[in-house]
């Protein structure tokens, strides 16, 4: 009895101890991780590498700002997607570094917590999030819409990176 109490005890511990460890939703260090889960996925890297990728205004790359709206504007992070090697790769996860964003080529997107949650599960898609107002993002519609595959494996990208949804990233 005694061992199965220590052991039950140390289960918890671990389980504890890992939830410590997750970085906080859109943090800085969960945009990091989100970065390197956009270059394991090919639907982003393979399916973005042509058009998308390359409408880039020539600066070389391409801007994602992301955040969770009841923590404002001022907790966005920054996803920088660059052509590489005939693919899309994210070459810059974490704190926003390009401040001015040109719309007509980079994205802002935000939704609550919950909803974040519920896109990155899988629950819906782009079409029903935009059409129903659970993401907001300013950008190019047109060409978001011409990639709807890729950008549902974007949705999708935040429920592969865990994160700690309890506090807003500072």
């Amino acid at each position: 009895m005694k061992t199965t109490i220590t052991l039950l005890a140390a289960a918890a511990l671990m389980a504890m101890s890992a939830a410590a460890r997750a970085d906080t939703m859109m943090s800085a260090q969960w945009t990091a991780k989100a970065c390197e889960q956009w270059n394991k996925t090919p639907g982003l890297t393979n399916e973005l590498a042509d058009k998308w990728v390359k409408n880039d205004g020539g600066k070389g790359f391409k801007v994602i700002h992301l955040y969770r709206s009841e923590c404002g504007e001022a907790s966005k992070t920054e996803l920088r997607i660059t052509a590489k090697d005939g693919k899309a790769v994210c070459s810059y996860g974490g704190k926003v570094e390009t401040a001015a964003l040109d719309t007509s080529i980079d994205y802002v997107m935000h939704a609550s917590t919950e909803k974040w949650g519920e896109m990155g599960r899988g629950e819906y898609g782009p079409m029903r999030a935009m059409m129903f107002g659970r993401l907001a993002f300013d950008g190019p519609k047109l060409e978001a819409m011409s990639v709807m595959g890729p950008f549902e494996n974007f949705l999708l990208l935040v429920g592969k990176v865990e994160g700690d949804a309890a506090a807003c990233p500072q």
